[in-house]
């Protein structure tokens, strides 16, 4: 089974196009800073972990 399930971002976020946009950003951050706001992840790459941050509610969105 896939963690989080996309229900559950779904959720948090709204849509999927919105969804992609935020973890591919997040993900091209990580890999550039090598910041990481969990002590614990269940994945190992850095999509992974960027929707586990957003199904914890660590990443915001700034809505214009």
């Amino acid at each position: 089974m896939i963690y989080p399930s996309i229900d559950k971002l779904l959720n948090v976020v709204g849509s999927k196009f919105l969804l992609v946009n935020i973890v591919s950003k997040r993900s091209k951050e990580m890999e550039e800073t090598d910041y990481y706001q969990l002590n614990e992840y269940k994945s190992h790459k850095n999509i992974g972990k960027s929707l586990e941050e957003v199904s914890k509610g660590l990443v915001h969105i700034k809505e214009k």
